[in-house]
């Protein structure tokens, strides 16, 4: 993931020496973005490209999880999908049996203009990135044993005897980087997607590039809504933020990230697949 996130510009230096994940306006952004770059140039061998090319990072999310999470049978058996949800998709999130109510909910406020400006649009969510599987069929259900038959089990949705609509397993937010407030869109469908569930929670993760702790920790700290948040290099974050601490005299951002990540509210993207099989 790393060498293709060089390959395809979405990780960049330019000309004056900022990565394409920095904020050019803040130090300590600049200088850690572009520590993290290098160890990952040298670690991988690619050449950086002189500009990004364009924010590719939810792809490259999806494809790294598409990758991993469903070769883990031996963890977390079944047919596990990945994709990548964009605005002409036709799956949405009401496509899951956890969220099949929306649509209904939609179409009452379309009718309704009273009970659409009461309601708003807050409930519907659009992940960036969704895993999922379809239910299993009788065959699949009672292959090694009887587990159940027609006057039993009724009302899992886990049989395709009862449910024909995938199962939400886990809503992937990619962000690239976390500039002012837009990062906390993550939280706010999190947090419908827990209100507004009929059923089992989805795991809820958050996959960033951002190189300051205190950006990511605007959205890492707390507990509730988001599972945990992921980085895509996070050992090479530890060590270009120690790097800079030092040289600044800057012990709170190490202390800082060493918080979240001994807190549990920060981790590596190798994490996530293994994670999703809890």
């Amino acid at each position: 993931m790393h060498a293709e996130l060089i390959r395809r510009g979405v990780l960049a230096v330019n000309s004056e020496g900022i990565a394409s994940n920095a904020d050019k306006a803040n130090t300590p952004s600049r200088e850690i973005a572009r520590r993290v770059a290098d160890l990952l140039v040298s670690e991988t061998h690619e050449r950086q490209a002189g500009q990004t090319s364009g924010s590719k990072f939810e792809i490259l999310v999806a494809e790294f999880l598409e990758r991993t999470f469903p070769k883990l049978q031996h963890l977390r058996p079944g047919e596990w999908k990945v994709v990548q949800l964009g605005n002409r998709a036709a799956l949405k999130t009401s496509s899951f049996v956890q969220y099949e109510h929306l649509d209904y909910l939609r179409e009452l406020t379309n009718e309704n203009e009273r009970l659409r400006t009461i309601l708003g649009n807050d409930y519907m969510v659009a992940p960036d990135v969704v895993v999922y599987r379809n239910p299993v069929s009788e065959d699949e259900l009672n292959g090694p044993l009887l587990v159940a038959d027609d006057d039993m089990a009724r009302l899992t949705e886990l049989r395709a005897l009862n449910n024909d609509k995938p199962l939400l397993e886990a809503s992937v937010s990619a962000k690239w980087t976390m500039r002012s407030d837009r990062a906390q869109n993550s939280r706010t469908e999190a947090l419908n997607l827990i209100r507004n569930r009929k059923g089992q929670t989805p795991h809820i993760v958050v996959v960033t590039g951002e190189p300051l702790p205190s950006r990511i920790a605007s959205l890492a700290l707390g507990t509730g809504d988001i599972d945990c948040v992921y980085h895509f290099a996070l050992y090479e974050l530890v060590r270009a933020v120690e790097e800079y601490g030092a040289m600044s005299d800057r012990a709170d951002i190490i202390e800082q990230l060493d918080t979240l990540i001994a807190g549990k509210r920060l981790k590596d993207i190798s994490d996530l697949p293994l994670d999703l099989c809890l």
